[in-house]
């Protein structure tokens, strides 16, 4: 199983990045997925969590109203809309396979990682 996650770059303040991550695996639409970020210095944390089918979603309170997950199945991808960014997003951005059928905002409950994306916010 190979998640690549893409679409990081620098991005001013109140700007925009739309993350993609494709996952070469045939039952991509079988796994709850979710985004974390990890900023220098600090644990990596949960930003957005999106079920199997795309019905149920669940967020930070840090990033609730400016971020949106979303997938598509036919296409292995799922995607993470950040809008009005802000300096503190800044962060190396993953994404990841969990195991559990619900959303869960603990690193260890999810088995397979992409390589990451760095995000950079410019104040």
């Amino acid at each position: 199983v190979q998640l690549q996650a893409f679409g990081g770059g620098l991005v001013q303040a109140g700007g925009s990045l739309r993350l993609s991550c494709a996952a070469s695996l045939r039952t991509f639409s079988s796994y709850t997925l979710g985004w974390f970020r990890q900023a220098p210095g600090k644990e990596r944390e949960f930003v957005a969590g999106i079920t199997k089918s795309g019905g149920t979603t669940d967020y930070a309170d840090s990033v609730k109203g400016r971020f949106t997950i979303s997938r598509d199945n036919a296409k292995n991808t799922v995607y993470l809309q950040m809008n009005s960014l802000k300096p503190s997003d800044t962060a190396v951005y993953y994404c990841a396979r969990s195991r559990r059928w619900g959303i869960s905002t603990v690193p260890p409950t999810y088995d397979y990682w992409g390589q990451g994306t760095l995000v950079t916010v410019s104040s």
